[in-house]
């Protein structure tokens, strides 16, 4: 039984075609991407080493992908994982405010998970969004400009 859906096989194959035919290991980060978002939003070795396999290359050169770059998890994410960018822009414009704020409401400290599975609450270095800082990003969308009334708000339209 293959590991990867149908799906999943398609939309690694698209980035693939983006590179030429010799370096398909180029598409590894949309890979782990892809494969993480349908995995719940993790990867596990054996993921990893099915992704190493699929573009044809060394295990540990996956893994050196995936564990230098914050957005792949390597253990069990909450629903709705919240990345706080707390970097010199965001932190000079009051990021210490809003992880303060998202540890009250949601009861757990950065790299935690809420008992409920919901949320996991995430600090990144930078998400390249300096100009709307304070900011975080849930799933794939960027909040910025944030206050605590703004992440209340964003919090509650989530399901």
């Amino acid at each position: 039984m293959p590991i990867f859906s149908k799906e999943t096989t398609q939309a690694i194959d698209e980035w693939i075609a983006k590179y030429p035919a010799d370096q398909k290991q180029s598409a590894v980060m949309p890979a782990l991407r892809i494969v993480q978002e349908a995995h719940e939003g993790s990867l596990t070795t054996e993921l990893m080493d099915a992704v190493a396999a699929y573009l044809e290359m060394e295990t540990v050169a996956v893994y050196e992908v995936a564990t230098f770059y914050s957005m792949y998890e390597l253990k069990p994410v909450g629903k709705h994982k919240i990345c706080v960018c707390t970097n010199v822009s965001c932190m000079l414009c009051g990021s210490d405010q809003i992880v303060s704020h998202l540890q009250n409401k949601l009861g757990i400290k950065l790299g935690e998970t809420t008992e409920d599975g919901k949320f996991t609450l995430k600090e990144v270095e930078c998400l390249g969004a300096c100009g709307g800082a304070p900011m975080f990003q849930i799933e794939r969308e960027y909040h910025e400009n944030l206050t605590p009334e703004k992440v209340d708000k964003i919090l509650d339209g989530l399901k």
